[in-house]
């Protein structure tokens, strides 16, 4: 035999998580996630390990429930498959069990795998079929702690349908993005491969980051902003903090990740003549470049960037294979304005706003400055009432209030951001 199996012990933390992920593409040999193992593991609960080399080629996770034990788990390095692993991993971890005083041991699968037949000539015996049903509900143990590491955190349900307007965007990215990461099978029954990265891209206050959010709280995942500026301070270097934040993401079962303004992360990098020194942002855009193929490979993951500048990153970094679409997000059109002003206004009392006033006031005018001229236009009427003046019934602001306030207001965008988003919509999109 030409690898050791012996028990668990925590120095072997990392490189259990990594042989998960490298064998993570070859299917989920247990009903049981990754995160429920993790937490197994750190509770000290039966594992064993194989090592050849010096190299942790295998892992084998129980949990004992009294005296039943489960066998949660059994990963083998793909190119030491055919060796005998997985028998000696489990011979080695039912002794364990039976020093646990387990007397009954299961090891569910989901559907049919090569283990199978190694489970039968180890003795174990397959019951008649079961309809297995399950509904996941929040986090997986020991995903919580994780989740609370990087910063991130479950968003409440609803904010897809808080969208006001912006059908257009709305429509494009319920059909390409979150439909078929929700019916993963039926769409890859139709031939489409559910999307793991994307690009939001469009001038600034378009609302990119609360369509990341809403597409997280629609999926129900968790969501995590990396902070580029941050990494950089926290972590002595944004290419080794990118890094580190992403090994940290991967032990998520499910997760949306978001960057915005990707492009200090990402930007077009320029080669220096032969002889002469480069520049820092190439280690910065290499590292990303080797990150997404590696988040790419698991499901239930999605990688969100967001950019006011998609013409300032690197090619290399947009291409196929790396972001599945490139879908842009402009100025709200009149109906998404109208639906905008609508829900604004409905947050007083009053009820004789004129809508259309306001939509035909608020061209070019994206979400976050509308938003702004109605928390002028309500500051307005809060002032009012607390100096005790003004007409008596209905509160909150007037149509003249909210038009006062869009005299007011510089627009985020100007007629030259326009255009060259219109041109970058005709260079880049991809949806």
């Amino acid at each position: 035999m030409k690898y050791l199996v012996r028990e668990y012990a925590d120095d072997d933390l990392d490189h259990v998580l990594h042989l998960w992920d490298e064998t993570a593409s070859l299917g989920q040999l247990s009903i049981f996630t990754v995160g429920e193992c993790l937490a197994a593991l750190q509770a000290h609960h039966p594992a064993t390990v194989a090592i050849s080399d010096g190299r942790l080629i295998g892992v084998a996770v129980a949990r004992v429930d009294d005296d039943r034990a489960w066998i949660m788990r059994i990963a083998v390095h793909p190119q030491r498959r055919g060796e005998g692993v997985p028998s000696a991993l489990l011979g080695s971890l039912e002794r364990l069990l039976l020093t646990r005083g387990s007397r009954r041991i299961a090891y569910v699968l989901p559907h049919e795998e090569r283990i199978a037949e190694g489970l039968t000539k180890a003795g174990y015996n397959r019951h008649p079929a079961i309809a297995y049903y399950e509904k996941r509900e929040g986090l997986g143990p020991g995903e919580a702690s994780m989740l609370e590491v990087l910063g991130g955190q479950v968003l409440p349900a609803g904010l897809w349908e808080d969208l006001s307007g912006m059908k257009f965007e709305k429509e494009l990215i319920e059909s390409r993005i979150v439909a078929p990461l929700q019916h993963r099978e039926s769409a890859r029954a139709n031939g489409l491969e559910p999307p793991r990265s994307v690009v939001l891209f469009g001038p600034p206050g378009t609302g990119k980051t609360t369509f990341a959010r809403a597409i997280a709280s629609r999926l129900g995942w968790p969501f995590v902003e990396i902070y580029p500026s941050r990494l950089t301070a926290e972590s002595g270097g944004l290419a080794a903090g990118l890094r580190g934040t992403f090994e940290c993401v991967s032990r998520l079962e499910k997760v949306v990740v978001f960057i915005d303004e990707v492009e200090e992360i990402a930007p077009e990098r320029t080669f220096p003549p032969l002889g002469e020194p480069g520049r820092g942002a190439h280690g910065v855009v290499n590292e990303m470049l080797k990150i997404i193929p590696a988040f790419r490979e698991r499901d239930a993951r999605l990688l969100i960037c967001a950019t006011n500048s998609v013409r300032s990153l690197d090619r290399a970094f947009l291409r196929p294979g790396r972001f599945d679409y490139l879908i842009p997000v402009g100025p709200p059109d009149d109906e998404a304005r109208a639906a905008m002003w609508s829900r604004l206004v409905l947050r007083a009392e009053r009820l004789d706003v004129d809508i259309d006033r306001l939509v035909a006031a608020s061209n070019s005018l994206t979400p976050a400055d509308i938003s702004q001229c109605a928390q002028a236009a309500a500051h307005q009427a809060f002032a009012r009432e607390m100096r005790g003046v003004g007409p008596s019934g209905a509160r909150g602001a007037t149509t003249e209030d909210y038009l006062h306030a869009l005299a007011q207001v510089r627009p985020s965008v100007s007629e030259e951001s326009i255009a060259q988003f219109r041109q970058d919509i005709d260079q880049f999109a991809r949806t």
